[in-house]
């Protein structure tokens, strides 16, 4: 399985928690901090339709998902 690819900001306590979930669940992600990462909000933003929100994950297919639950991932993972 390839990796999910992760956009968060350290300051961003759902993304906190996404992650440790993700980790917890020993599904393997990349993290790209927003904050840091030039173009990064402009792709999140067109991901959520307009409005950038955090955690947002591109799958490994490359579809996207906001603010998903773990079980949101597992779901489309399988």
């Amino acid at each position: 399985m390839d990796s999910l690819t992760v956009y968060s900001a350290p300051w961003c306590g759902h993304c906190h928690r996404l992650k440790a979930a993700l980790t917890r669940a020993e599904i393997p992600f990349v993290e790209v901090d927003v904050d840091l990462t030039p173009g990064a909000i402009d792709l999140i933003t067109e991901i959520g339709g307009g409005s950038w929100l955090i955690p947002t994950v591109v799958m490994p297919d490359g579809s996207g998902l906001v603010n998903p639950s773990l079980q949101e991932i597992r779901d489309r993972l399988t």
